[in-house]
């Protein structure tokens, strides 16, 4: 089922409740991350990485603990024909940024071209690094931001300030996962 999945500082009023049940679009909060994300069959790979704690991946520092999941994540692209590079900074906001996900861009993520195609999230407790990494096959920013409560003027500001700003790679989703599980058994 096509759902609207809430960062976990959002409250459930970000979205159109109304618009979101009659597309049968689920709204759910995830315990990670800022911004929505709209996930619909075919149009991402969402993918879950657990790292416990004394892990050889663990990384305290949590501005650096997605570096090496970057660097999996542009090999992986790399092995299905997509060069893309990770982010090797801190996390860089825009004014859409803690409504919708793929508008900021944060360390370790991925950009090919310069949009967004890999976004990733963390939750952090004793136990370890839960990330939640989703990788875009599909983009059009106005398909979420019709399920958001926004007013006429804003949701068309957001179409054309979004349009860019992620995009959707051209590859089979079944090929990335099997890159990218790849990668990280080597890691």
């Amino acid at each position: 089922m096509p759902a609207i999945v809430l960062g976990s500082t959002q409250d459930f009023a970000v979205a159109a409740g109304d618009r979101a049940s009659a597309a049968g679009v689920a709204v759910v909060r995830r315990r990670s991350g800022g911004g929505t994300v709209l996930v619909r069959p075919g149009d991402l790979v969402w993918v879950d990485v657990f790292v416990p704690a004394g892990d050889p991946l663990w990384v305290a520092d949590v501005g650096r603990a997605t570096r090496w999941l970057g660097r999996a994540w542009t090999d992986a692209l790399a092995a299905v024909g997509v060069a893309g590079e990770w982010h090797d900074g801190p996390l860089l906001s825009s004014p859409w940024s803690t409504l919708v996900c793929f508008a900021g861009l944060g360390p370790g993520e991925v950009r090919v071209d310069g949009a967004k195609v890999v976004g990733i999230s963390q939750r952090r407790t004793r136990a370890g690094a839960l990330f939640q990494c989703a990788a875009l096959l599909r983009w059009d920013a106005g398909d979420l931001l019709d399920l958001l409560a926004l007013d006429d003027a804003r949701r068309a500001s957001g179409r054309r300030e979004l349009a860019r700003v992620a995009a959707g790679l051209d590859v089979s989703g079944q090929d990335l996962i099997g890159s990218f599980v790849a990668q990280v058994a080597g890691a």
